[in-house]
């Protein structure tokens, strides 16, 4: 049994769980270290075919297929709470801080530098001050494009078939079949 007063519930454990955790846990610090190593890594071997897809797999949480494709320079939080479908592109300058669950459908594009944040600090500066953080999930539908400069906030749910707007700054769900854009993002257009 694991739950906030549970001193046996690792900080990793209740981040991926959605409840306050610490940020600047020094397991969490070496898991973010790994995933940088990992991003150096999938830098290095973009140009070798049959070694660039097991890059992503080890990246990643889960990837669909072999065709994933993630330009870099790129940066993920974990890398390992990402889960991407079929055919998914990411263009260079992407970050994804990945402390929750990041669910991206199949026939995604991230443009380039799209921002997907599931860290969420408290707004009260005296809670803010104790460091610990909350981490909504993020989910992405099938056939999305989002475009360059974009930014997806903590708990967003973006549906299928929907394009944002760049520059876009989506802070609450999106239905599907829609194009939003702007800041706040808002519904321009119905597919």
């Amino acid at each position: 049994m694991t739950s906030d007063t549970n001193p046996l519930c690792s900080e990793e454990e209740k981040m991926l769980a959605g409840k306050e955790y610490d940020g600047f846990d020094p397991h969490l610090a070496m898991l973010r270290t790994r995933t940088r190593q990992r991003v150096a890594r999938l830098s290095q071997l973009r140009s070798n075919s049959s070694q660039y897809a097991a890059a992503v797999h080890d990246l990643l949480g889960s990837v669909a297929d072999n065709e994933a494709v993630i330009e870099t320079p790129v940066y993920f939080d974990y890398g390992r709470n990402t889960h991407v479908g079929k055919r998914f592109y990411m263009h260079a300058m992407c970050v994804v801080l990945d402390s929750g669950r990041v669910d991206i459908g199949h026939d995604v594009v991230l443009g380039p530098a799209v921002q997907v944040y599931t860290p969420q600090h408290p707004l009260d500066p005296v809670e803010r001050a104790t460091k610990v953080v909350t981490a909504p999930s993020v989910s992405i539908g099938n056939n999305v494009w989002v475009g360059g400069g974009a930014i997806i906030l903590p708990g967003v749910r973006i549906g299928n078939g929907v394009t944002v707007g760049a520059g876009s700054v989506v802070t609450k769900d999106v239905p599907n079949n829609v194009v939003v854009a702007g800041n706040p993002a808002h519904i321009v257009k119905h597919l």
